[in-house]
C-alpha cells in the first residue's frame, strides 16, 4: 500500500453497510475506532443477522447471540446506532429491494462517507467471494447513488425520507486499495476487543483461542510490523 492516497478526512458521518455480524470487524474496525475517537459520527446496517454463520447452533439461537455480539463489537469502537435489515444470511440476493432498504437508510441516516466489503469475485487469486458479499457491496455502491435520485425509489420520499445528495464517497474494504486511513495503536487495540466480541462465531471457527484470532486478523488488516504506521487500507469510489 505504498503508493496509497490518504483517505478523506472531511466529512463528519459515515455509514457502514455491509452483510453480516463480524464483516465491519474482520477490516474496517481499526477505522471507526479512529475516526470516532477524532469525534465523527458511525452507525452500522448489516443486511443480515448472521443466522446461518454458527456451525451447529440452530438459526434462531444464532441470531440472537450474534445480534448481542455485534451490538458489544459496536461499542467497543465506538459505535452505538446499530440496524439489522432482516435478510436472511447466506442468501442475499442483489434486488431492488435490497437497494431500496440501503437508500432508505443513507437516506435516514445522511452520511458524506459510505463504507461496504469487498464485492469483487474474489479475495485473491484462489480465494472466492461470499454471494452475500458481492450482492450487497454492489447494492451499496447502487444505493449511494440512487438516495440523490428524487425519481428512483420515488415511495420513500411518501415515507419521508427525503433524497440526499450528500454521498460523496464510497469505501470498500478490498483486495484493490486506493487509499488509507492511518490508525493508532490505541484504535488497533479497540478493533481486537471489538473482534474479540465475536466470540461464540471465533470458536466455532477455530480452537485458536479468541482473542489470538482477533490479534492475527486486525494484524493482517493493519499492516503490522512493516515499516511505517499502521492503516487500513480502502477502494474509493467518488460520488
Amino acid at each position: 500500500m505504498e503508493d496509497l492516497e490518504n483517505m478523506p478526512e472531511d466529512w463528519t458521518r459515515a455509514l457502514v453497510m455491509m452483510a453480516h455480524p463480524d464483516d465491519p470487524e474482520y477490516g474496517a474496525g481499526a477505522a471507526v475506532a479512529e475516526w470516532t475517537t477524532g469525534g465523527k459520527e458511525v452507525a452500522y446496517v448489516l443486511a443480515s443477522r448472521g443466522e446461518a454463520g454458527i456451525e451447529g447452533l440452530p438459526p434462531a439461537e444464532s441470531a440472537r447471540v450474534r445480534e448481542a455480539e455485534q451490538q458489544r463489537a459496536g461499542a467497543a469502537v465506538g459505535v452505538e446506532e446499530l440496524k439489522f435489515l432482516g435478510y436472511p444470511d447466506g442468501r442475499i440476493e442483489g434486488s431492488l429491494d435490497l437497494r431500496r432498504d440501503f437508500t432508505r437508510e443513507i437516506r435516514r441516516f445522511k452520511p458524506q462517507l459510505v463504507v461496504t466489503l469487498n464485492h469483487h469475485e474474489t479475495w485473491g487469486p484462489g480465494a472466492w467471494n461470499s454471494a452475500d458479499h458481492r450482492a450487497v457491496g454492489r447494492a451499496v455502491l447502487d444505493a449511494a447513488a440512487d438516495a440523490s435520485n428524487a425519481w428512483i425509489f420515488e415511495e420513500l420520499s411518501d415515507e419521508g425520507f427525503a433524497p440526499w445528495d450528500g454521498v460523496r464517497w464510497v469505501a470498500v474494504l478490498s483486495m484493490h486499495p486506493s487509499h488509507y486511513a492511518n490508525v493508532s495503536e490505541d484504535s488497533v487495540s479497540r478493533a481486537v476487543d471489538s473482534l474479540a466480541e465475536h466470540e461464540r462465531y471465533l470458536e466455532a471457527l477455530s480452537s485458536d483461542p479468541v482473542r489470538e484470532q482477533a490479534q492475527r486478523q486486525v494484524d493482517l488488516v493493519t499492516g503490522a510490523g512493516q515499516p511505517r504506521h499502521r492503516r487500513v487500507g480502502f477502494e474509493l469510489y467518488n460520488f
